[in-house]
């Protein structure tokens, strides 16, 4: 995965401090009432809403149960995963990134950066997807992103397909509670998806590491879209910093599970009542682990905002609008030249 940088070694700055706090659960919510009914059908909803809400303000984060994504599914793609991943190095680099293409596999080795101990592979929920050509607010043109197929394993596109489809279904029905839960329309997240969404998937592998003390799978982030549903293995890694004191948490894996967290579109929609938490991942010195996160992305021509339901007098807007396309197109060409410059994040869009 790429050498040590001796000057990383020697900046203890860059070190990851780990918690001496053990694992234990963010808030984990049973779905059963909603798995198979309408929302006006359940007679549990108000208690159901009132766990989402308390979850997203507390933590940002919480898990799932009983969430009616067939197990077959989720197992298919594990599997498809590992044997992706498996593959040498030199099968996995035919579909790999480029700066015209952002999607497909990459790894460490492209940037040299041990910080981010992993591999990955990127595949959209719609393919095409247009999105911005440049971050420049006066320029128009769109760019057409596509997927990249490995030939191996055999299917591989029509499993990932299958499980986008599930994970799409819950999105719309996790939006409907948090919307609930903020007390408006069930469906008022609806349009911002419904057409030319920008969603994807991305398939994890963090290899053991023999520098555990030196780098982490995944840097402090908070993510840019509204919600994120990930699968993890039972080996686990996933930190976040609780809100209540600051400390990094251990998330302990659960069975059949997924871990949701609340990204930043749904911190301004909601002009802060719930906040996108701060998240990591450490690395193993023996165990490899894998995950599969998906990235719940509105239109690219969407403008993020308050919601005017939210806004009044005494809760005035926090936020200036700001385009969705442009904001991930920024985002998109910054991360692939990993430049040395602060990404841009919501907070150049608060309001004083």
């Amino acid at each position: 995965m790429g050498e040590v940088d001796p000057a990383f070694i020697q900046d203890p700055q860059h070190r990851p401090k780990f918690s001496t706090i053990q694992p234990e659960d963010i808030p984990v919510i049973d779905l059963s009432p909603i798995t198979n009914h309408t929302l006006s059908d359940s007679s549990s909803i108000e208690n159901l809403v009132k766990e989402i809400g308390s979850a997203c303000k507390e933590w940002g984060f919480f898990q799932v149960t009983n969430h009616g994504v067939p197990l077959t599914l989720r197992q298919n793609i594990e599997i498809a995963s590992r044997l992706f991943f498996a593959q040498s190095l030199e099968e996995k680099r035919k579909v790999s990134k480029s700066e015209n293409n952002t999607l497909g596999y990459h790894d460490t080795e492209h940037t040299k950066n041990i910080r981010d101990w992993k591999e990955v592979f990127d595949f959209l929920a719609r393919d095409p997807t247009f999105i911005p050509l440049t971050s420049d607010e006066h320029d128009d043109r769109l760019t057409q992103l596509t997927n990249q197929s490995p030939e191996y394993p055999p299917n591989f596109r029509v499993i990932i397909q299958e499980y986008i489809q599930e994970m799409e279904k819950l999105c719309f029905k996790l939006l409907e509670l948090i919307a609930l839960s903020l007390g408006i329309e069930a469906n008022r997240f609806e349009e911002f998806f419904i057409k030319n969404q920008t969603s994807s998937i991305r398939l994890n592998h963090y290899p053991p590491c023999p520098y555990p003390g030196l780098a982490l799978g995944v840097g402090r982030h908070k993510d840019p879209g509204a919600l994120t549903i990930l699968a993890q293995d039972e080996v686990g890694g996933l930190e976040v910093k609780r809100k209540a004191d600051q400390e990094w948490i251990g998330v302990k894996p659960t069975l059949d599970a997924y871990i949701i967290n609340v990204g930043d579109i749904i911190q301004v929609w909601s002009n802060d009542a719930y906040e996108s938490v701060e998240h990591r991942v450490v690395v193993n010195s023996e165990k490899e682990r894998f995950s599969i996160p998906f990235f719940f992305y509105p239109a690219h021509e969407t403008e993020v905002k308050p919601l005017e339901e939210l806004i009044n007098e005494q809760n005035p807007s926090k936020y200036r609008p700001y385009k969705w396309g442009k904001f991930i197109t920024h985002r998109k060409n910054t991360n692939f030249k990993n430049q040395n410059v602060e990404n841009i994040q919501i907070y150049h869009y608060k309001l004083a």
